[in-house]
Parts: structure tokens; sequence; C-alpha cells
């Protein structure tokens, strides 16, 4: 019962860093979730927690939502992550774990060295970001980090930022979370941790809210992807030597 504890905790700290990042908790919450649980439990519980954590979001930065980035990064990011979920039952669990973690490690550097670096305001950006963050969300549980690159390039208030690619995640988490039930991910004996989990999506959230007032937005992203880079590198030692 003890990990479960460390695991809420952590989980906590993913949700209250992936609120103030703009990134979303999956790109921390996953790599944390596998040190706990099956891979494809992971994705299972990951996609319902981010339907909480989304919902919180809306409510509580609900200043306002641009509509059409919304529309348009959101309707190929829910095609496409319907997609990348399917696939996910034919490709080995450890596979997907370790492109996982070297996708995250390779993006999470590029984010780092290219920090002001955008993309070009247009429609094929936001088609092309939401078509490959919801692949990736599907395939391998994470994908809010393409969408949060994208959508900086909108140079977004941070309140429409937030609340905005909130509304595209649960589009695609709910779409991604009926995938995973017919697949078989959502095992019963794990349901338990779903009410933690959305007391903890409020309290993150919350929290999140509150921090982003209080720090810099760069450099508590810089802190992110560190963090992500870490727990990348752990992730995939875990691969080698299991």
């Amino acid at each position: 019962m003890e990990k479960y504890y460390l695991f809420y905790l952590l989980a906590l700290i993913s949700e209250v860093i992936g609120t103030v990042s703009g990134f979303g908790s999956s790109i921390l919450f996953v790599p944390i979730a596998s040190l706990f649980f099956d891979f494809k439990v992971v994705l299972g519980i990951t996609a319902l927690f981010h339907v909480f954590s989304n919902i919180s979001k809306i409510v509580l930065f609900r200043q306002g939502i641009d509509k059409n980035i919304a529309f348009k990064l959101g309707i190929p990011a829910v095609i496409f992550v319907i997609i990348g979920a399917i696939l996910n039952k034919y490709i080995s669990q450890r596979e997907i774990e370790l492109l996982m973690s070297i996708l995250l490690i390779g993006l999470s550097v590029f984010l780092l060295i290219y920090s002001e670096k955008t993309l070009a305001q247009t429609n094929q950006s936001l088609f092309l970001g939401g078509g490959i963050s919801g692949f990736l969300a599907g395939l391998i549980g994470t994908g809010g980090a393409i969408r949060g690159l994208t959508l900086m390039a909108f140079n977004l208030e941070k309140n429409i930022f937030i609340a905005t690619s909130a509304l595209i995640d649960l589009g695609v988490d709910s779409s991604r979370a009926v995938v995973y039930f017919l697949n078989g991910y959502m095992a019963t004996e794990f349901l338990f941790t779903i009410p933690f989990l959305l007391i903890i999506s409020i309290v993150g959230t919350w929290l999140g809210k509150k921090i982003i007032n209080k720090i810099p937005q760069t450099v508590f992203r810089y802190i992110v992807l560190i963090v992500i880079i870490i727990t990348s590198i752990v992730q995939t030692v875990k691969y080698i030597y299991s």
C-alpha cells in the first residue's frame, strides 16, 4: 500500500507541473505511473485521470477559450488519437515504453535548446500539431508537449492557453479512453485509484493556478523539461535492465 501513497504524491506533483507548464500532466505522469503499473494499465488510468484533469482546468481557467484554435487543432487530434490507440494494441509494450522515453528525451532537449523557437501561425501548423499530438497520445500515452509547442506559436494569454489546451485534450482523452476500455486496458483491480486521482486532479490544477502567478513561466518550464529528461532516462534504464 505504501507504493500507492508515493504514486498519488507523484501524481499530484505531475498535475501541478502539467498545469503550470501548459504541457499537461501526462508527459510526466505516464513515465512515473509506468514505474508502478503495467504500461497498458497506465494508458487506461492516464486517460481517465486526464478527463478529470481537463474538466478541472476548463472550470478553473474559464476566462476564455479560443474556439477557432480549439476546433482546428482538436478535430485532427481526436481523429488520430483513435488511430494511435487502436495501433497500440498490436505493438509490443516494451517497444512502446522505450519509444516513449526516447521521444520525451529528444523533445525535451529540443525545447531546452530552442526555447524561443515557435511554429508558424498557420492552419497547417494547427492541423499537423493536432494530428501528431493526438497520434502520440493514443500510441504512447502522451502528446501534450507537441500540442503545447503548437499553441505557443499563437501567443495566447495564459488562462486562454490552458483552457483551450484542456478543451482539446478533453476530446482526445475521452476518445482514447473508449478505445483503451475496448482493448481491455482498464483492469477492474486498478479502478480503486480513480476516486483518488479525481481529487488529485482538482487539487493539482488549483495549486498550479496559484503557482502560475508566482513563478515566471519560462523559468518553471526549464525546470519541468529537466525533470522530464531525468524521468525518461530512469525509464530507459529500467527498460534496459528489466
